[in-house]
């Protein structure tokens, strides 16, 4: 990690050890995060706390995940070095960093242009040019650039997204919170048989509901 300060260095062994504790972690998840200053991610006021497992408050009234959230479900991804990987919720541009050094394209969708171009220059200031952050309307994925291997989505449903299946390559792995917006969700795990979703139910959250369109002004 360059620049990192002495925050940096206690916030990422805080986090490995945290990850250890719930299960293996992959090389390639650890030499992603390392190659990748979680710090340029986050407002200033908040970067002695990146690593931290809070949500951080981000431009156009959003939240960034908190890093043990975010680093879970990329390991539960499974990804490969050959996959095509669409997440639905760009926020920082931290996750599509992640994704994108552990796989061979991303697209990355997000409704708030403000974020969209603060993700552009954050990815490119890294070096990292396999990622396509797109300025639209996620709800319903993005078929244009369909099919992919793995689909990853920051905010709920609530209710199976079934939209998505076409878009989903055979066998691959899609995780979204489904639930009412008012509550908790279950983080569900759906992989692709056939026509249908297999689902195992991982965690519990709290996220935004899915929203339809762009927005209007930010």
């Amino acid at each position: 990690m360059n620049q990192q300060t002495r925050a940096d260095r206690e916030g990422f062994a805080a986090l490995m050890e945290r990850l250890h504790r719930r299960g293996p972690v992959t090389r390639e998840l650890i030499e992603a995060l390392e190659a990748t200053p979680r710090r340029g991610f986050v407002p200033s006021q908040w970067q002695d706390v990146a690593w931290s497992d809070r949500m951080i408050p981000i431009p156009c009234g959003e939240a960034m995940e908190g890093a043990d959230l975010q680093l879970s479900v990329i390991s539960q991804l499974h990804i490969e070095p050959g996959h095509r990987v669409l997440e639905i919720g760009t926020g920082s541009g931290f996750t599509a960093a992640i994704l994108a050094r552990m796989s061979a394209r991303v697209v990355s969708v997000e409704r708030f242009r403000t974020l969209a171009e603060e993700a552009r220059r954050r990815l490119e200031a890294l070096g990292i040019f396999n990622v396509a952050v797109k300025h639209a309307d996620g709800s319903g994925g993005a078929p244009a650039d369909a099919p992919f291997d793995r689909i990853v989505v920051w905010a709920a449903f609530d209710s199976l997204p079934r939209t998505f299946s076409d878009q989903l390559a055979t066998n691959g792995i899609m995780i979204a919170p489904i639930g009412a917006a008012e509550g908790e969700q279950e983080l569900a795990k759906l992989t692709k048989i056939g026509s249908r979703f297999d689902r195992e139910d991982i965690a519990h959250v709290r996220l935004q509901p899915m929203l339809r369109g762009v927005a209007a002004a930010l």
